[in-house]
């Protein structure tokens, strides 16, 4: 499967949460906790002939400190830190778990809508100015962590070949 030019997609409510009972590190989106508004959001990358979904974040005051590794890459505009990739966290999907976010800014969006769809422009154009390293990234820990490999993110990394099975369910 070759890499394609990379777009922000919203993941199954059920499927995150069916992932997320299996590993808790797996961001909620559960309406009974609030998360509802909270989708899970991230670009899609191709491993191993997988899809995999990596997730994006909001900074938080910790990452400013950290340093990019194998596991996390941080999202700069203009010298700012305006989001943050979570390969450790990565989840493989299939077409039928994934809705593309239309990023297009339209005439009655509100305000809120706008700053939303702004924001996921600029870590989307960041995200494909940077896809051979995205790309590289991604598999390269996939790689690592399948073949039992120790280095120093293997811990935070979710239990790929656990999270693939959980796929093929669907």
């Amino acid at each position: 499967m070759t890499q394609l030019p990379l777009e922000v997609y919203r993941i199954d409510m059920k499927y995150i949460r069916d992932l997320h009972n299996i590993d808790d590190r797996i961001f909620s989106v559960s309406p009974q906790i609030g998360k509802d508004e909270r989708p899970f959001l991230g670009i899609i990358i191709i491993c191993n002939e997988h899809k995999y979904c990596v997730p994006m974040s909001k900074p938080k005051k910790k990452h400013e400190k950290m340093r990019d590794k194998i596991d996390f890459k941080k999202i700069i505009h203009n010298g700012s830190l305006i989001g943050v990739l979570n390969f450790n966290l990565m989840i493989p999907v299939e077409n039928a778990q994934i809705q593309r976010i239309d990023t297009k800014i339209r005439k009655h969006d509100n305000m809120d809508t706008r700053r939303k769809k702004e924001l996921l422009v600029k870590e989307l154009e960041w995200c494909n100015e940077h896809i051979s390293d995205l790309a590289n990234t991604a598999d390269v820990l996939y790689q690592k962590y399948i073949i039992g490999e120790n280095f120093s993110a293997r811990k935070q990394c979710l239990d790929f070949k656990r999270m693939e099975l959980e796929c093929e369910k669907y």
